[in-house]
């Protein structure tokens, strides 16, 4: 040993490796290590703060209001133009059923164009499908507001009620759900489609016993992801869902309110109290948004748990 150690060998001492300097080299790469690192943070930064910024404002303005009972149980004609004392009951009601009716037409058409492109969908007319999704998914929700007016209200002859606005959403949800449930269906193990072929099970029935239940994790958590994104939306709603602040409970009412209208109501308001009611809306909505989307990562995780316990 010690006739090799004689020899030497780089970065070798007494037959201990020891670290191997490259002048030079080292420097340009430590240098560019921190270069990339603090590009790295100040996207990071960039990404973040806008965000920490608005949540801030949003929860410092309108916290006051939203931890009022009256907040929840009262609509917005409990007061004067300048009264704090207004709820958004009515509100909250709107936008939640507004959200559950979009839901509900437009998860099974999106589940169904899903399974489509996902086990079907070979071909020119698949192809046309797939690109008219895409056009969806970046369509304006002004446009999908505006071509419902033209098409649903003026050319059909459909009354101008929250149902209308409604379907604006679902041109708005049906994308974000076909994208979601596909990739929900492409994460499905392809060994349980091979044993339900093996067994002689045909196609249509593999998918509504096998498949489907298997991806419907990644389904609910991806409707309620869509769900979250339009309740959001505000250009649909003031077009085709004109703001009340009473209290009404259906869709093919003159009118209803929502949160993105009471929002866009309030802000006319530029009294203190009507800024505040602006203020505890946002906060109230932003809050409803966040909890569909922990449901949804609740739901996911759930079943990524129960499949790893399977394995």
């Amino acid at each position: 040993m010690s006739g090799f150690a004689a020899f030497g060998e780089p970065g070798v001492t007494g037959g201990v490796p020891g670290p191997v300097s490259l002048p030079g080299r080292s420097t340009r790469r430590v240098l560019t290590d921190v270069l990339c690192r603090a590009l790295m943070w100040l996207a990071f930064l960039i990404a973040v703060l806008p965000l920490v910024w608005i949540l801030w404002v949003v929860l410092t303005q309108g916290l006051g209001l939203v931890l009022r009972p009256s907040w929840w149980t009262q609509d917005g004609a409990a007061g004067g133009a300048g009264d704090t004392e207004v709820g958004a009951a009515h509100a909250i009601l709107g936008t939640v059923q507004m959200a559950i009716a979009t839901s509900v037409i437009a998860v099974p058409i999106a589940l169904l164009t899903a399974i489509y492109l996902n086990d079907y969908g070979r071909g020119r007319f698949a192809a046309v499908v797939r690109f008219m999704v895409d056009i969806l998914s970046g369509v304006p929700a002004i446009v999908a507001g505006l071509f419902v007016y033209a098409f649903w209200v003026t050319t059909l002859g459909a009354l101008r009620v929250p149902f209308s606005a409604t379907l604006a959403l679902v041109l708005l949800m049906i994308p974000a759900v076909v994208h979601s449930t596909e990739a929900a269906l492409r994460g499905v193990p392809g060994s349980l489609r091979e044993a339900a072929y093996a067994l002689g099970v045909p196609t249509w029935k593999t998918l509504a016993v096998i498949v489907v239940p298997a991806a419907l994790p990644g389904i609910v958590s991806g409707a309620l992801f869509a769900a979250a994104r339009v309740m959001g939306e505000t250009a649909p709603l003031i077009i085709l869902a004109p703001y009340t602040p009473y209290l009404q409970a259906g869709l093919f009412d003159p009118v209803m309110a929502s949160l993105p209208t009471m929002i866009n109501d309030s802000r006319s308001d530029v009294t203190p109290a009507g800024l505040e009611r602006a203020w505890a809306a946002s906060l109230t909505l932003i809050l409803i948004i966040l909890g569909c989307i922990l449901l949804g990562r609740l739901v996911a995780r759930s079943s990524l748990r129960r499949r790893a316990e399977r394995t």
